[in-house]
């Protein structure tokens, strides 16, 4: 797969996981999960290329993908990360939270989605 192809899959599963979520269907989430994980673990096999192509979800038109994409990419694009959280965190809804407690275990130094 080319690294726009995974970063379609992961922006796609990240959508449709969120929309089960508000279904109320935990099972199809968990299911887009394991393949948005899956797609982000190719793209890390390209190293800062796949993270560079994961970043134009930043400015993606669902704040889920961006929310779910700056998570991922803190540490390597720490400023342009942590605003879109904190935006997210802001609007409420279904990535509020996650987005909340992503920033929170960044300051506590807990933070571990993408290591070195």
């Amino acid at each position: 797969m080319t690294l726009e192809e995974l970063v379609d899959q992961f922006a796609r599963n990240v959508a449709a996981q969120t929309d089960a979520i508000r279904r109320g269907d935990a099972k199809t989430g968990n299911r887009h999960a394991k393949q948005y994980i899956a797609a982000l673990q190719q793209l890390r096999a390209y190293g800062d290329a796949g993270r560079e192509a994961l970043a134009v979800l930043l400015t993606h038109p669902r704040t889920d993908i961006r929310a779910m994409a700056a998570g991922f990419l803190l540490r390597y694009r720490t400023a342009e990360a942590k605003a879109v959280l904190e935006a997210a965190a802001k609007e409420g809804g279904v990535g509020a939270l996650d987005a909340i407690m992503t920033l929170r275990h960044w300051e506590n130094g807990t933070w571990a989605l993408d290591p070195e």
